[in-house]
């Protein structure tokens, strides 16, 4: 099951955003370390329960597949074990093996592709096809999107509660790969919060979601040139079909960051807030730290009020986690 990650103050130095204060939103502290869960949980909890529910009991599919750099591949693996399941998550062949070894380790069979997302794709239609496996896609699913806007349900309700001082928020940050956890956050954010802005982050070297939100349309990257960046993660070359839409009525912008301000995250994450990050999971919090207000789209009359960045996940190499923290 998922659990209910906390807001916390990041108590490091001043940020580019200013007083009162950054507040993260911990989604590493999840089971599988990664928000992912959420979604994952709930397209396979919803999918056996209306099957269970079916007049046909042999409609019930025979196991689950899903197609993933590792944090998603990783949640499906975990939740149809709760479930009891049989689970097959496609990797690419580029997917860190810190990744693939929790996946293998929750009993799960891995199928190794090329690194695009058309293969992918095709590998994980491929096993529903053959096996009768219900799939479960990364992001372009309502059901996984409904799972991931719950990060934005429960940040609403904090900032509601006694104690926390601050009703509505200047902006949410949410890191962007296929669209699935800012379209369902930004559901949540602009219902319950409005006047917040909700601001996607990309690395430098996977920018599609950026592009794609300037252009009025889906643009994809080249596999060749996401692989640049060391948040795999993020490595999606183009937001999804279902996302796209949540994104042009309900994201305010999206906004990059280096692989320098990356690391740097990660490295004051783990040091000055006590919390473990891997690169695409870090980028919001990057924004936050790096990028002046007015690049928020921030004005003088929202410093009263704090920024959220979401800390996406935290299953990180220990090798790159130390090799960063030598810097």
């Amino acid at each position: 099951m998922t659990v209910r990650t906390p807001l916390l103050a990041f108590p490091g130095a001043a940020t580019a955003v200013g007083p009162p204060a950054l507040l993260i939103k911990p989604e590493s502290l999840q089971p599988t370390g990664a928000f992912k869960l959420r979604g994952a949980y709930n397209a396979i909890s919803t999918l056996l329960a209306g099957e269970q529910q079916a007049a046909d009991p042999d409609a019930r599919p025979s196991g689950v597949v899903a197609h993933s750099s590792g944090n998603h591949g990783f949640a499906v693996a975990y939740a149809a074990a709760l479930l009891g399941i049989p689970a097959a998550i496609v990797v690419p062949d580029n997917a860190p093996t810190v990744k693939t070894d929790l996946i293998r380790g929750v009993g799960a069979e891995i199928v190794t592709v090329a690194p695009t997302l058309a293969a992918r794709i095709e590998a994980s239609s491929r096993i529903a096809r053959e096996r009768g496996y219900a799939e479960v896609p990364p992001f372009d699913d309502r059901r996984v999107i409904a799972g991931q806007g719950t990060i934005g349900l429960e940040i609403a309700e904090d900032l509601a509660s006694a104690g926390v001082g601050f009703a509505v928020p200047a902006a949410v940050l949410v890191p962007v790969a296929g669209g699935g956890m800012i379209s369902g956050i930004a559901v949540a954010v602009k219902s319950l919060l409005p006047g917040t802005r909700v601001i996607g982050v990309e690395p430098e070297f996977a920018a599609d979601a950026r592009d794609s939100l300037r252009a009025g349309r889906r643009v994809a990257w080249a596999p060749a040139d996401t692989a640049r960046t060391k948040a795999d993660a993020l490595r999606v070359e183009q937001v999804g079909e279902v996302t796209f839409p949540h994104i042009q009525a309900l994201v305010d912008d999206i906004v990059t960051v280096s692989e320098a301000e990356i690391r740097a995250t990660v490295r004051r994450l783990a040091l000055e807030g006590r919390l473990v990050a891997e690169p695409g999971g870090a980028v919001a919090v990057a924004a936050a730290l790096y990028r002046d207000p007015a690049e928020l789209g921030l004005t003088s009359s929202d410093t009263a009020a704090p920024v959220i960045a979401v800390l996406s996940g935290g299953n990180i190499d220990p090798t790159l986690l130390a090799d960063i923290l030598r810097d």
